[in-house]
């Protein structure tokens, strides 16, 4: 069969980018365009942790974003219904337009507001004239599987930078199925007050997180916009370190190797050299794909807001 649309963008404060994958079904991992298939259903079949499938879609991927912000150490957000709302709305208006965008057009079928903190205000949702944040992130696919659409907006990295942002609070999702085609799903997430306690601020999350199993293998630059490898398409799978939103990290050294090899390179992403990225998070690109079945250690070595830190972990590859 044909290939298959699969695109999703985040936004974030000022951050906006597009992802556009192609999949034969619920993906594939040959040739030029497709992403290895996600390894969600796996990892629900073998870790007691994970949550079961409901095979609602909205809730089956906030429940999995979840589950992966708490693998990494970071608070779960709570699902609040005026978010679901926003995010449903969203999700409703793309599918009767059939259109994958952040912003909608006034006039347009299912119209709630032009850009996300608009349809928050919509909804309900109170932004107060204080400090705030918001993100979303959204998809389409041919895969109705919430799961498997949460994992894929994880793997990519300017996406994760909302996903795993770890002063949100709360967060709600939505999603929406042409019969035959494409399911749009959206997840908005927020925080109402940015005061973060004096003890978390030097706290960071790494991505993947210490230990863990099955993670992808490689990842498709050429499909995200803007892209984060230029002139590569196939790369590993995106490392990353999150801190608090507010706060300032930097790096001095950050690496990743086969266990008991060399350092591969890697495309480094930080703010000052890629305004994609938030001031409060850095992340690797391997710029070949890693090897199936492999431990690979990482060394991160940085500052938040002046303070050094140092982190070593090892996770294995699918």
């Amino acid at each position: 069969m044909g290939p298959s649309p699969r695109s999703v963008l985040p936004t974030f404060l000022p951050m906006l980018a597009l992802l556009l994958l192609a999949a034969c079904g619920g993906g594939g991992n040959g040739g030029s365009g497709t992403t290895t298939s996600s390894p969600a259903q796996a990892v629900a079949s073998l870790d007691p942790g994970a949550p079961k499938a409901t095979g609602i879609t909205a809730t089956d991927g906030f429940n999995w974003m979840n589950f992966r912000r708490q693998q990494a150490g970071v608070a779960a957000v709570t699902r609040n219904s005026r978010l679901d709302l926003a995010a449903q709305g969203h999700s409703d208006y793309q599918r009767l337009n059939d259109v994958i965008t952040h912003e909608q057009t006034v006039g347009k079928p299912g119209f709630t507001g032009r850009t996300t903190g608009d349809r928050l205000l919509a909804a309900g949702y109170a932004i107060p004239s204080g400090g705030y944040a918001y993100g979303e992130v959204i998809s389409a696919t041919s895969d109705r599987s919430g799961f498997n659409a949460a994992e894929d907006l994880i793997a990519a990295i300017y996406h994760r930078f909302v996903i795993l942002e770890p002063i949100f609070k709360e967060g709600g999702s939505g999603a929406a199925t042409v019969s035959g085609g494409l399911t749009y799903f959206t997840t908005d997430f927020a925080a109402i007050g940015l005061d973060t306690p004096a003890q978390d601020l030097g706290k960071v999350f790494v991505y993947p997180y210490p230990g863990q199993q099955r993670v992808p293998h490689n990842f498709f630059s050429d499909n995200e916009v803007p892209d984060p490898v230029p002139n590569r398409n196939e790369v590993g799978y995106p490392v990353s370190v999150h801190a608090f939103l507010g706060t300032t990290l930097t790096v001095q050294n950050f690496t990743i190797q086969p266990h008991g090899e060399g350092a591969m390179p890697v495309q480094l992403l930080k703010h000052d050299s890629d305004p994609q990225t938030p001031e409060s998070a850095v992340a690797i690109i391997p710029l070949s794909a890693l090897k199936s079945g492999t431990v690979y250690d990482v060394q991160f070595a940085g500052s938040v807001n002046g303070v050094g830190l140092t982190r070593s972990w090892s996770f294995t590859t699918q």
